[in-house]
């Protein structure tokens, strides 16, 4: 059997631009008007199909996960520019200086930040992350401002009320107190330039426990519930995480 030759016309189209044709159906997609998303997450277990459904379902942003150990690149300036919010669920300890130095760059640009549950507990040793997220969640005794801290506490299976702060900011907007199932976190720090949006009278809890604040550039926004499907499902959780986006990344 003979072989046909072929197409010159085929195979310029399959040297020149197949190979530009796969590499864009692999990155990730922009899509109009959406948030754009950097989802951090590792370090910590967690209920990995729930939580990134939660996401997913969320009409108004596009995301992109990644694990904190490959975080770096996605700080360098090039890599920011495709994301409009940098959202953390991870619990790291390890950050060069080169990593610190690029984050607090993302900030001096305006980038977006939301901060949820046990990244309260990322890295112990770097105090300029406190102040980035306003709190720090103490996994040993340490000394703050001369002043000896215990370890924080944390008790799972909580059933508590939540109480709206400030109903009048963007992020609380239309949510009223509710009750949740969800792990608490007792005796961590909360920065002074914090603004209060939801407080809690459960006692084995901090009092305040989600909040807002500026750094350089950027909005803050850390919402210490969020450790597992109890909490995702509810509907207020959803609103407070949906508006929260939004307002970090300046569509409010």
């Amino acid at each position: 059997m003979k072989h046909s030759r072929p197409c010159l016309f085929a195979v310029l189209l399959a040297v020149f631009f197949l190979p530009g044709f796969l590499k864009a159906q692999d990155a990730p997609r922009s899509q109009p008007g959406k948030i754009r998303v950097l989802l951090v997450t590792g370090g910590h277990e967690f209920e990995r199909k729930q939580f990134f459904e939660m996401f997913e379902t969320n009409a108004g942003i596009s995301v992109q996960a990644v694990e904190h150990t490959n975080m770096a690149p996605f700080l360098k300036p090039g890599a920011a520019k495709s994301y409009d919010v940098l959202v953390l669920y991870d619990m790291g300890q390890e950050i060069s200086e080169e990593m610190k130095a690029d984050f607090v760059a993302l900030l001096k640009e305006g980038k977006g930040l939301v901060v949820l549950h046990h990244a309260l507990c990322s890295y112990q040793n770097w105090p300029e992350y406190r102040r980035i997220i306003g709190g720090r969640y103490f996994l040993d005794k340490a000394v703050l401002d001369g002043v000896e801290r215990a370890p924080s506490t944390y008790q799972h299976g909580r059933h508590f009320v939540i109480r709206v702060a400030d109903p009048a900011h963007p992020i609380t907007r239309g949510v009223q107190d509710f009750q949740i199932h969800d792990e608490t976190y007792n005796g961590f720090d909360v920065t002074a330039d914090a603004h209060p949006l939801l407080t809690t009278d459960d006692p084995e809890s901090t009092r305040i426990i989600a909040w807002s604040k500026t750094y350089l550039a950027s909005r803050v926004f850390f919402m210490q519930s969020g450790h597992d499907h109890h909490a995702w499902d509810n509907p207020n959780y959803q609103r407070l995480l949906r508006q929260g986006i939004r307002w970090t990344a300046r569509r409010d």
